[in-house]
């Protein structure tokens, strides 16, 4: 069955993935595409593992904020979480398991990445949210039922980022640790909406735990 996202394609960098010790999804923003994400795998600096980015369709995984109601981000959501869980399927299939995966994602892609984890618990490699949160209006409970067996999960955001409320960030860090993940939160003061030189290191430390 098809969805707004189907098919889009995957552009990839790094190892081969018969060679990788490990494969990072990169989920891009709104706005922006596989290029945009892949430019932290030069800085990331960990050649020996393998790059995937997945393209959203028209460059936006879904239409409005992270934070609007379920119905308004619709059926494009779903869609965007269909394609992540093909993405790591097609790993699964070639040899990489969830355990050997990490997701990571800025902004609109780093809401994906904690939404795809939340909803299809497992252990994974990582989940890295470079500025974003769990997705759904105020008011939002998320299942905490599934586990996520240690798995390392990192959450970076400014205080004061005009896309991210941090009491958001924060609900989030609380719901992966109720799923039993390893969880690291840290709230840069006044950093804006980018990604920092130490979220890279903390990016790199996840790998060569991997």
């Amino acid at each position: 069955m098809t969805h707004a996202h189907h098919g889009t394609p995957v552009v990839a960098e790094g190892a081969a993935l018969d060679a990788a010790r490990g494969a990072v999804v990169m989920i891009h923003g709104r706005g922006a595409g596989p290029d945009n994400i892949l430019e932290l795998v030069p800085v990331i600096g960990r050649p020996s593992f393998a790059y995937l980015a997945p393209a959203a369709a028209n460059r936006t995984w879904y239409p409005s904020s992270f934070m609007r109601p379920f119905a308004e981000n619709e059926p494009f959501l779903s869609a965007a979480l269909t394609r992540i869980g093909e993405v790591l399927s097609d790993l699964a299939a070639r040899g990489v398991p969830a355990e050997r995966v990490v997701l990571l994602g800025f902004s609109q892609g780093a809401c994906l990445a904690g939404e795809y984890a939340v909803r299809h618990p497992q252990r994974y490699g990582g989940v890295v949210m470079l500025s974003g949160g769990l997705i759904g209006p105020p008011g939002t409970t998320w299942p905490t039922t599934g586990r996520l067996l240690e798995t390392p999960v990192f959450l970076g955001c400014s205080d004061r980022d005009a896309h991210i409320p941090k009491d958001r960030v924060d609900e989030s860090a609380a719901v992966f640790e109720q799923m039993g993940a390893e969880v690291t939160e840290r709230i840069y003061p006044n950093m804006g909406h980018l990604v920092t030189s130490d979220e890279i290191v903390f990016v790199r430390a996840m790998l060569d735990h991997l």
